[in-house]
């Protein structure tokens, strides 16, 4: 056992106590007599050697350090009475196994996904990064966020997210080496992010040497820290651009495509954890989708 961990029936009990600021509720609560809970609660104090309650005639409050103690306990102990809860109780949870990159993973979906726990307990979502496409037609996944220009076959596939594109650095590489710095690349099936801009621009990357990066989470840190120059997809580096960690490289607009997020499954018709994941998704970028299948 920890060295420091103190008696827990007395734990329990000055958490009861503290919740109500009463003995006779926690001794109601704890379907114990009043001098059990009153008793418990002076043994925990014993051992910490600090009075946790302020005792009156008619009432009792924390303590300053009663108070500081509770605020540390409670979220301790409300885990472990989930965890026996979920471990007791019939496991109900659907599982929903979504393949995606992990960059759209980390800066976009996982800030957003309490939201989705909140809304839908009874599904467990199971997310899977890597930089291969998900195979969902093989039922290796149940659904999966795809980025690019779609479609692809033998799925269905909606684009819930529009993307645009644009070049940017950290703006102390801007200010010196711009002209010579090295575009910064993530692994890709189908590249297109650098020729569809210098395409659409009529922008010389030539003087520009690449670096291959693992993916765009990399690509991303490697800017910030003005290493080079990172295509920014802007729904994924909004939190950089707001905090001036990262500006436009070349001061151009942003291009507007069939570039995207999309959400791949093996069929029209989906299982009802999917359903309820894609309307979640859908309200989180509410935009025109487009549709495709093949």
């Amino acid at each position: 056992m920890p060295k420091h961990l103190p008696p827990l029936l007395a734990l329990r009990a000055f958490e009861a106590v503290a919740r109500h600021l009463s003995f006779i509720k926690a001794a109601h609560e704890l379907c114990v007599s009043q001098s059990a809970v009153s008793h418990q609660v002076h043994k925990l104090e014993d051992y910490l050697g600090q009075s946790l309650f302020v005792r009156r005639t008619r009432a009792i409050d924390l303590t300053a350090v009663g108070a500081a103690y509770y605020q540390q306990i409670r979220p301790a102990l409300e885990q472990i009475a989930l965890a026996t809860q979920e471990l007791l109780a019939p496991s109900t949870r659907q599982v929903l196994r979504v393949g995606l990159l992990a960059s759209f993973a980390t800066l976009w979906l996982a800030p957003r996904l309490t939201d989705f726990s909140r809304r839908h307990p009874e599904i467990q979502l199971e997310l899977q990064p890597a930089i291969e496409l998900a195979n969902v037609a093989g039922a290796e996944v149940d659904l999966a966020i795809r980025y690019g220009k779609g479609p692809w076959p033998k799925v269905h596939a909606t684009r819930f997210l529009a993307e645009q594109l644009s070049p940017v650095c950290s703006p102390e590489l801007k200010a010196t080496t711009l002209a010579q710095a090295p575009l910064l690349m993530s692994r890709s099936h189908q590249p297109f992010e650098w020729d569809d801009w210098s395409a659409r621009y009529g922008v010389n990357l030539a003087p520009h040497p690449q670096v291959m990066l693992h993916d765009y989470n990399i690509v991303v840190e490697a800017a910030v820290a003005g290493q080079g120059i990172a295509m920014g997809r802007r729904q994924l580096i909004q939190r950089h651009l707001a905090q001036g960690s990262l500006v436009d490289a070349f001061d151009l607009p942003a291009l507007e495509s069939q570039i995207g997020y999309w959400l791949v499954s093996a069929e029209d018709r989906l299982n009802p954890a999917a359903q309820c994941f894609a309307q979640w998704l859908s309200g989180q970028a509410p935009m025109r989708n487009i549709d495709t299948s093949d």
